[in-house]
């Protein structure tokens, strides 16, 4: 590097490109294993992506969300139905279960038959003051909606009654449990994610140690754009992969969406590490990917959040929608086609 550059880089006169991180890992993925979760945004883009992709997705657990399509790809129906709605103003069940079923007809999410067999366990604080309890009695209704009539039952748990705030709840880890602030990880005496684990796999088949002995890492999200479209997604993400499945063990994955103000840039790595899922990935061979979204102004999205509204355009919650297809490619590259 001759003087000159040296010069124009100390003064910020010349652009650094930002570095590389590694592309995701092959790994030995059991197809019919993958599951999806999240928190508030997170839990509208776990729903978006099973119901999207329920013909490889096989069940979801969703904290303090609502039901599908609730947005109706309008910011504005979003902020009055879809989080704390007045009496009486909540979404229309049975209107978003006729757009799914359409959508499905259509084409544009996977056939209402993957729903079958699947388990889903829905999620709500009674302290909750960010998004109604009735937004997660309504998520429980239309996936009933969607899967009657299934060849196998659809098997949905709504605990509606938790003692915590708008929070991922954990044993004791994060901020006091009444604190509804970024990172969003509340210290509540309860162990969501190892009942994440519990009610969508079963039994763990291992003992679940104190602390993760697996891999955290960063990965590059940009090598998964699809068409080069921008997803509005961060540039890097992270993915947790226990020493079993590093080493070739045959593993599950689950996908966690974190919530609004809970990604990388605004809360660091508290969700990644104390959400509490690695520990849980090890005891049941669970590889966990954790996409990351990105606040911006153009579009609106200044927290971070999911795209659960249509900022990212009106086939958000549908398989054309890009960060869905952005997360499907990250699922395809690690094993886990979802598509």
């Amino acid at each position: 590097m001759n003087v000159r550059t040296r010069a124009m880089l100390a003064f910020g006169l010349v652009a650094v490109a930002p570095a590389m991180a590694a592309p995701l890992p092959a790994l030995k993925l059991d197809r019919a294993r993958t599951t999806v979760s999240g928190l508030s945004s997170g839990a509208y883009m776990a729903h978006q992506a099973h119901v999207a992709y329920s013909d490889h997705v096989a069940g979801a657990a969703l904290i303090a969300g609502g039901p599908y399509h609730c947005a109706q790809a309008a910011l504005e129906t979003a902020l009055a139905s879809c989080m704390m709605p007045a009496q009486g103003k909540g979404p229309d069940v049975a209107a978003l279960a006729t757009f799914a079923r359409d959508a499905a007809k259509a084409g544009r999410i996977a056939p209402l038959s993957g729903l079958a067999g699947d388990r889903v366990l829905v999620l709500h604080g009674r302290a909750d003051k960010t998004v109604a309890e009735s937004l997660s009695a309504d998520t429980a209704a239309i996936y009933r909606a969607l899967a009657a009539g299934a060849r196998k039952p659809l098997t949905v748990q709504e605990e509606l009654g938790g003692n915590w705030t708008h929070t991922f709840p954990t044993l004791d880890a994060g901020a006091a449990c009444d604190t509804a602030t970024a990172p969003y990880v509340g210290k509540c005496g309860y162990d969501a994610a190892g009942a994440i684990f519990a009610y969508l796999y079963g039994e763990p088949a291992h003992p679940v140690a104190a602390d993760a002995t697996g891999e955290l890492r960063t990965f590059d999200q940009r090598i998964y754009r699809v068409d080069d479209v921008d997803a509005h997604l961060a540039a890097s993400g992270y993915i947790y992969v226990p020493k079993a499945c590093a080493a070739g063990a045959r593993c599950a994955l689950h996908i966690a969406f974190h919530g609004c103000q809970q990604n990388a840039e605004t809360a660091g790595e508290a969700f990644v590490r104390d959400a509490g899922y690695n520990r849980w990935a090890d005891a049941y061979d669970a590889v966990v990917l954790y996409p990351q979204a990105q606040a911006t102004m153009a579009p609106l999205n200044p927290k971070g959040c999911w795209d659960w509204w249509g900022y990212g355009g009106e086939a958000y919650d549908t398989r054309d929608g890009a960060q869905l297809r952005q997360v499907a490619a990250m699922a395809a590259a690690l094993g886990a086609p979802l598509r």
